[in-house]
């Protein structure tokens, strides 16, 4: 046997229909499309059309708004910062900032900073600087020994521009 050689098992892919090719085929004429009509075109996109009936967007009422301007965190819960620190991820003597928690593999994406929340315990002294953190957050660390140091995030734009460096 040779790679060259090599074969599926007779009936495992199935050949595909080929429309439009005579009545004797089955799917001569019209192929399976009915007669006319914007669906028998093609670049058909009814989508949310109901027949004229009032559709379920618009039956609806609005409600709420995005805000264009809104900051889009990573979030970083302590006890994920715990388990990094005691895993050798992360060293507790140096302070914790953003591009060691990025390189640590702790944080995926930075969006537009790194907020650090009070879900689970920490027991480490650590000095962290994040884009920002939650009250509890600051009260566990600062329980704990540490402190936190909010740092602004730096413009995407700017980072780009600079090629990551500043």
């Amino acid at each position: 046997m040779r790679l060259n050689e090599l074969n599926d098992n007779p009936g495992a892919r199935k050949g595909r229909i080929r429309v439009g090719r005579g009545i004797g085929s089955g799917k001569g004429k019209t192929a399976g499309k009915g007669h006319k009509g914007q669906k028998a075109r093609s670049g058909v996109a009814i989508k949310g059309f109901e027949g004229g009936q009032m559709p379920l967007h618009r039956r609806l009422p609005k409600r709420g708004f995005n805000n264009i301007f809104a900051k889009q965190f990573a979030l970083l819960n302590l006890g994920k910062l715990q388990a990094a620190i005691e895993s050798g991820k992360l060293d507790s003597k140096k302070p914790i900032t953003v591009t060691m928690l990025q390189e640590a593999g702790v944080v995926r994406r930075t969006r537009d900073g790194v907020r650090l929340l009070a879900k689970g315990e920490l027991s480490a002294k650590v000095t962290v600087a994040v884009n920002g953190a939650s009250k509890a957050a600051v009260a566990a660390v600062e329980k704990a020994g540490g402190s936190v140091e909010i740092v602004a995030a730096r413009p995407a734009a700017a980072e780009e521009a600079t090629g990551g460096e500043a």
